[in-house]
């Protein structure tokens, strides 16, 4: 009985362990995610969003921004364009590197990014571009 004892306790205070991490991970979650909105509310703010294109221009756009798994291409501060990744590039809120190949000379909804760290030059995640949308003063 005292054997078995010694077994379970371990593996309750284990299962008990993980769920507490679990809850918390979700809470940190769900902030991150309302801060990202938060943020992305705030850099397109006064901006209508135009119809999803299939792509853009690579070399017309002045700065980019992530938030997320969200990238913004800016041309001028009047004019954005924003994809939504499918995620998997962990590197993006990291500020890592974005690396796409591009034989066009544009950026298309379906091409693969690769982040890449910046100081060990290790990749570190690869996602998709969605549709990019445009966000315009009226």
């Amino acid at each position: 009985m005292i054997a078995m004892l010694r077994l379970l306790l371990p593996a309750a205070l284990l299962v008990a362990g993980g769920t507490a991490v679990s809850a918390d991970s979700r809470g940190f979650q769900e902030r991150q995610a309302a801060k990202d909105q938060a943020d992305l509310a705030k850099q397109l703010a006064g901006l209508v969003p135009g119809r999803p294109q299939e792509c853009i221009q690579q070399r017309n756009y002045n700065d980019t921004s992530r938030v997320g798994d969200t990238i913004l291409y800016k041309f001028n501060r009047n004019d954005i364009y924003r994809t939504d990744t499918n995620g998997g590039c962990f590197g993006l809120r990291r500020g890592d590197a974005i690396i796409t190949k591009s034989y066009t000379g544009q950026l298309c909804r379906g091409d693969i990014i690769q982040t890449v760290d910046l100081v060990s030059r290790v990749p570190s995640g690869s996602c998709t571009f969605g549709p990019f949308v445009r966000y315009r003063k009226p």
